[in-house]
């Protein structure tokens, strides 16, 4: 499912940004806004290797755009989770707040790479990339109409993004090997529960355009709830098209307590 709002280049600033994010994670404390990180960690030299220009840039274009949404909501409870998940764990629920923040990645996903998956493709090229980024500015879905250079860099932003968060082979080239990449339990109950306290209704949880970041249709998605549901999490009543899910805990507060309890 396609997103509505408009692409950028936002990604420039950096694709996945997992290590990156958690040593940001590890320096932020609540209240600190984007510009505090920055001086902070210019501070303590927690990011040498790299210019002040660059530590902001992916600071206020990357951390922050990604997880001080929504009174820090994302970036309270990833620092939690930062050092109690697994790293492939961590590193879906990253994935999921980057392709919030950043649409034309959304739609690239659900668009270009689970179809071609589905296709039964063995790699994903730079070009394909490309073709569906003009489309895009065909259709409108930027401001502006985009220069070529621009048109090549998103298209290799796109296909390095999806080869940090691991749904395509992690080298440096224009043609990249498809990777299964399937949703992990502990990811499917934050990314229920994050939907269900942000207000939706049962049957919107579970049709959510979030799940197809993982290709995951709303049948899929209610035998995946049908299935966490035996490890206690929550209790899930289907039939004649409608979907009750009685909820175990009482705030994503709980919820984030035991998955880092593991």
């Amino acid at each position: 499912m396609k997103t509505n709002r408009t692409y950028t280049t936002r990604l420039q600033a950096g694709l996945g940004l997992i290590p990156e994010t958690k040593q940001l994670l590890s320096l932020w404390t609540e209240g600190m806004s984007a510009s505090e990180l920055t001086k902070y960690a210019l501070a303590v030299g927690a990011f040498s290797n790299i210019s002040s220009r660059r530590l902001k840039n992916i600071v206020i274009e990357g951390f922050a755009s990604r997880y001080l949404t929504k009174e820090e909501y994302p970036a309270k409870f990833l620092k939690r989770l930062s050092n109690k998940l697994t790293p492939r764990a961590f590193g879906q629920i990253l994935f999921i707040f980057t392709c919030r923040a950043n649409p034309i990645l959304f739609d690239f996903i659900c668009e270009v790479y689970w179809n071609a998956y589905a296709a039964g493709n063995e790699s994903l090229t730079n070009e394909q990339s490309r073709n569906w980024v003009r489309r895009a500015i065909e259709n409108g879905k930027t401001t502006t109409p985009w220069s070529e250079s621009t048109v090549i860099r998103v298209g290799r932003y796109l296909t390095g993004a999806c080869a940090d968060f691991g749904l395509l082979e992690n080298v440096s080239k224009d043609n990249r090997r498809i990777i299964p990449f399937y949703i992990l339990d502990e990811v499917a109950v934050f990314l229920a529960y994050d939907l269900h306290f942000a207000g939706l209704g049962d049957n919107s949880v579970i049709s959510h355009p979030d799940w197809g970041l993982f290709g995951l249709t709303r049948d899929d998605v209610l035998d995946e709830l049908k299935r966490l549901a035996l490890q206690g999490w929550f209790i899930v009543q289907s039939g004649g098209g409608v979907i009750r899910i009685d909820w175990q805990y009482n705030s994503m507060e709980e919820v984030v307590d035991v998955l880092a309890q593991g």
